[in-house]
């Protein structure tokens, strides 16, 4: 599919306002996406597990008004107005007018809510900005009700990069790819694709503990990150690599290997940090309990044999990865070792989910 094929035909259909509830949940990268092209076009493929607990639930209120050229948003987030945050949304609706041309046609009030605390490192302009394209959709459907789901959904995850680029990977679940991959069946620059392979069992309802190890706001934000990419000096090989480690990944999801699995998502992890320690300017974004935990989490795997492993996002938390049958002892042992070297002793407990929701009946109280 082409970018055109998400401009929608004229339609005959009015509608004066309403008002639709989605949810959509954050993701973790597996294959890190770490450079960007124009058009939030990603540099590398990508896979991630979609979580499930994780997620932000939003209200879009939207009224016909004067078509003056505008667009006009009011934002709250746990019914507080968030001025500061309209920015963001203003550029989003600049980004995809041509996409949803009713977008100045009315005054939208979007009402926001994430089920994780606020700063806590979780990727909330993911969950975020899919929640926000689900309910954009809602509208369209109304205006074309020929509409099938498989484009709805297509076209959700297209619109949500546009706002944030690992939004795509969030409106469907459990194991989704995005970027071109010639081993990913329907991959695509543009959009997510769920991974269509059988999983192994092992894989079923995977538990990520997301250690809270800094709460604070990040000192280089991702969008200043992926552009330090452009003329990175090991950018190119990068980029391969994570071709290679995308296709080795599948393969052990296929087959049930944790070994390779864990081999592939730790290196993963410490390759993305270790392009932000090579690029000019360089920075770091681990911190020293960053690397504690990572040694008590390897202590532990060889003490025990039990395939426990870790991620890392653009930051200083870390994801906790490990099989559901596993569960009871990794929490014990998290309680006991790793607990300490949280914030204020703060980590969150969820698993491989399924995607947005849409039409939830109400937010939550703040």
């Amino acid at each position: 599919m082409s970018p055109s094929d998400f401009i929608p035909k004229p339609h005959d259909t009015e509608f004066s306002g309403g008002k639709f509830t989605s949810s959509a949940p954050s993701n973790i990268a597996l294959i890190k996406y770490w450079g960007k092209k124009a058009n939030q076009i990603p540099a590398n493929p990508s896979l991630s597990f979609t979580l499930q607990s994780c997620k932000t639930i939003t209200t879009l209120e939207f009224n016909t008004k004067e078509n003056d050229g505008e667009f006009s948003v009011d934002l709250f987030l746990d019914q507080q107005r968030k001025d500061d945050f309209k920015p963001k949304v203003l550029q989003f609706f600049a980004r995809v007018e041509k996409y949803l041309p009713f977008l100045k046609e009315y005054h939208f009030t979007i009402n926001t809510h994430n089920t994780f605390p606020h700063s806590s490192g979780i990727a909330s302009s993911a969950s975020g900005m899919a929640a926000l394209a689900v309910n954009l959709m809602e509208i369209e459907r109304v205006l074309n009700p020929q509409m099938t789901d498989e484009y709805f959904y297509k076209k959700a995850s297209f619109l949500a990069r546009l706002g944030s680029g690992s939004a795509c990977r969030s409106v469907k679940g459990r194991i989704v790819s995005w970027g071109e991959h010639n081993e990913i069946q329907g991959s695509s620059d543009l959009f997510g694709v769920t991974l269509k392979d059988n999983v192994h069992a092992d894989f079923e309802n995977y538990q990520d503990t997301i250690l809270l190890v800094d709460k604070g706001e990040k000192t280089v934000s991702s969008t200043a990150g992926h552009d330090l990419m452009h003329n990175h000096p090991f950018a190119d090989n990068r980029f391969a690599q994570a071709h290679v480690n995308l296709s080795n990944l599948r393969n052990a999801l296929i087959d049930g290997d944790l070994t390779k699995f864990i081999e592939i998502v730790e290196s993963e992890a410490l390759t993305l940090h270790a392009m932000m320690l090579t690029s000019v300017p360089y920075f770091i974004l681990m911190k020293p309990n960053t690397l504690e935990i990572i040694n008590k989490i390897w202590e532990y795997r060889k003490n025990t044999g039990i395939p426990i492993c870790f991620t890392l996002d653009a930051g200083a938390n870390v994801h906790v990865l490990y099989p559901d049958k596993h569960k009871s002892e990794i929490i014990e042992f998290i309680k006991a070792e790793l607990v300490g070297y949280c914030q204020n002793g703060q980590y969150l407990c969820d698993s491989v989910g399924n995607g947005a929701e849409r039409n939830v009946q109400e937010l939550p109280a703040a």
